[in-house]
């Protein structure tokens, strides 16, 4: 959720000054675009952060983050939210040539790393969208990090509420119905971000493609059924971390409050920098005042406010050139490190074929079709119909038959290996849609056939991801 603030309460001068300071910035960021001042590069960087969750013995979560950080001992693992949650980021590297396989051998070092941290603390580290395990009494301040920028979002939250609580409602299976006081339901929802560094030229389109592929990557990926010991939707993390963010901003063009956690308003349509207009329009929850150091101190902690599933991204080199970037944030954590690789490679793929496709498709898919399609994929998985190009498909058709082979191109267009896309495409992702188990349905499979017993799910959960093998594989 980003680096850390000085303070935890301010006043209504610091909001004034931070606004200001904030226009300002815009203005600057608006004069980089005229300018084109951005990195250009003929192929794209990419980059992930995980986040994943500690849990003790019986397969509860643990707060001792902050011991199990440092006895890993490595600054690719940093903190989260809360204090049973912590966050694995890997090296950017070219998305070209082995790169699908050098994220793999980056990322299993890594856990293999943060299990050897957890064995010496009797933890087991683990990667999923939501823990079946957790319970509203885990969910509470007292659990959270000792951090000033999470103290002071809890409380900007609330008191842009007016201290009316959150109303959480989620129907699925079941309905989960209740209210809080506070933001740690956050917590719960742990995802794989990807982030793709994009041209000024390209960054609309690879945008706009990144919108429409959040339904496809969703229904592909989900693996967070479970919230409170209720079943709700395949990936309940969509709706959760929405719902435990809100709050009232500005009405989109369908007359919607747009929230900050959001698929958006609506497709770019000329620039990158449309987005950060639209950050003036949200309430400020940060005004953390800053020495302008010429890296837009401002814009970004606004910006890192504001949760969109696609986000856009001011990055800097060592010398203060800017760059931007693509982060995706729909798809969640786990089950394992070869199921999210497969994954992020899914993601790419899409985000080349649709953003560098001729003919662009956000033409030709209205965004309300894309946002439907988005909440539809969350809700039911592989289950879910979708609407695509003014034609009804079932998702799991149109990944086989359409997106997986135009991402797997797309890839190979790029350079990258042909025996990793292989792997990971046909052995991976295809299998996974063929069989239709994904870590969501794996989950929803076990409690069918074991009964209601979700130590016991994870227990078995933990041991198939300690094998590694994908997910599709994992016996119920």
């Amino acid at each position: 959720m980003g680096e850390d603030i000085g303070q935890t309460a301010f006043t209504p001068d610091d909001y004034a000054a931070f606004r200001d300071r904030l226009r300002r910035e815009t203005n600057t960021l608006k004069r980089w675009f005229d300018e084109r001042r951005f990195d250009h590069d003929p192929g794209h960087m990419i980059g992930l952060e995980i986040e994943a969750w500690l849990v003790d013995r019986d397969c509860l979560p643990s707060p001792q983050a902050e011991e199990f950080i440092a006895t890993a001992n490595d600054e690719r693992i940093v903190p989260e939210l809360s204090k049973f949650n912590f966050e694995m980021n890997a090296d950017p590297r070219t998305l070209d040539g082995d790169c699908l396989d050098g994220l793999q051998q980056d990322i299993d070092r890594l856990w293999d790393r943060c299990a050897r941290a957890g064995a010496t603390l009797n933890l087991k580290p683990l990667t999923t969208g939501m823990l079946p395990t957790v319970r509203d009494e885990m969910l509470q301040p007292a659990w959270m990090a000792d951090a000033n920028r999470y103290k002071a979002l809890n409380a900007a939250l609330l008191a842009a509420r007016e201290s009316e609580p959150l109303h959480i409602k989620i129907s699925g299976h079941d309905t989960l119905d209740y209210r809080c006081d506070h933001i740690m339901l956050e917590a719960s929802c742990t995802s794989l971000q990807a982030h793709l560094k994009v041209n000024q030229d390209e960054a609309v389109r690879m945008y706009n493609a990144s919108v429409i592929a959040s339904a496809p990557l969703v229904a592909a990926s989900a693996n967070s059924p479970f919230l409170y010991g209720n079943s709700l939707w395949a990936e309940t993390r969509i709706p959760a971390f929405e719902q435990s963010t809100k709050v009232h901003s500005f009405p989109d063009r369908a007359g919607r409050d747009v929230l900050r956690v959001t698929l958006g308003t609506g497709y770019l349509r000329h620039s990158l920098l449309e987005l950060f207009l639209e950050n003036l329009s949200y309430p400020v929850l940060l005004p953390m005042l800053r020495e302008d150091d010429g890296e837009l101190p401002h814009v970004r902690l606004q910006n890192g406010t504001i949760w969109r599933w696609n986000r856009p991204i001011i990055g800097f080199d060592g010398d203060q050139n800017p760059h931007l970037r693509v982060e995706q944030r729909v798809m969640p954590s786990g089950p394992t490190v070869t199921d999210m690789i497969a994954n992020l490679a899914l993601y790419y793929g899409l985000a080349l074929a649709l953003g560098q496709r001729a003919d662009a498709p956000e033409k030709t898919i209205p965004f309300e079709d894309a946002r439907a399609n988005f909440y539809a994929c969350a809700k039911h998985g592989l289950d879910a119909t979708v609407r695509w190009e003014g034609h009804s498909f079932d998702i799991r058709t149109l990944l086989l038959e359409e997106l997986l082979p135009a991402a797997k191109a797309a890839l190979a267009g790029s350079g990258l290996n042909a025996d990793s896309l292989d792997h990971y495409f046909d052995s991976i992702l295809r299998e996974r849609i063929s069989t239709g188990q994904t870590g969501a349905d794996w989950q929803r499979s076990y409690y069918s056939n074991n009964g209601r017993n979700f130590q016991a799910l994870t227990e078995r959960y933990v041991e198939l991801q300690a094998s590694g093998d994908p997910v599709h594989q994992w016996p119920i």
